[in-house]
């Protein structure tokens, strides 16, 4: 999928709520005759483009994205093949996996898990308290599950039965810590 220079999460809200959205809608009234609203089934580049772009000025101009880091690790066959890798970033004490991917020859041996710990520990370097995730019930749910995520919002409105969860792994407690 596409993806814009926003923080873990952004972009997926309406950019002004409630009151503060309201006043400054009214503190910019638009000039001339109202704006004519066109629908898209295929939405043209520049459309895409000049709306990620003023979302991505609206976002910097309101809180510290210069803050986000990428974060993704790796793997690779002897060959030197990309055979798996997760993707995501990092901003403050929370970080996002935003993809997942093992190759299928290589699935069913424990790669996702280690590409997991390895963005885990990364993620928890950098002093992030938490990683969370977007899934579909046909993705992995279950081994997010077995590396301590724990589902916080059920998304069924998909057809054929598919559910979407947002999950989240707390950082794991040292064995001494308090």
């Amino acid at each position: 999928g596409r993806r814009t220079a926003t923080a873990p999460g952004a972009g997926t809200q309406p950019a002004l709520r409630g009151a503060a959205g309201r006043a400054a809608a009214d503190a910019a009234p638009a000039p001339g005759p109202p704006a004519a609203i066109r629908v898209h089934d295929e939405p043209p580049g520049e459309l895409l483009a000049a709306v990620d772009a003023g979302l991505d000025a609206f976002n910097v101009a309101a809180a510290p994205l210069h803050e986000v880091r990428p974060l993704a690790c790796a793997a690779h066959a002897g060959d030197g093949a990309l055979v798996g890798g997760a993707v995501g970033r990092s901003w403050g004490g929370c970080a996002e996996l935003q993809q997942l991917w093992v190759d299928p020859a290589w699935r069913r041996r424990g790669l996702g898990t280690a590409l997991l710990r390895a963005f885990h520990e990364r993620a928890e370097a950098r002093g992030c308290r938490c990683v969370f995730l977007e899934t579909f019930g046909f993705q992995a749910p279950a081994l997010y599950e077995v590396l301590g995520y724990h589902r916080l919002h059920e998304l069924a409105v998909y057809p054929h039965g598919i559910v979407r969860w947002l999950m989240i792994r707390p950082r794991r407690r040292s064995p001494g810590a308090r």
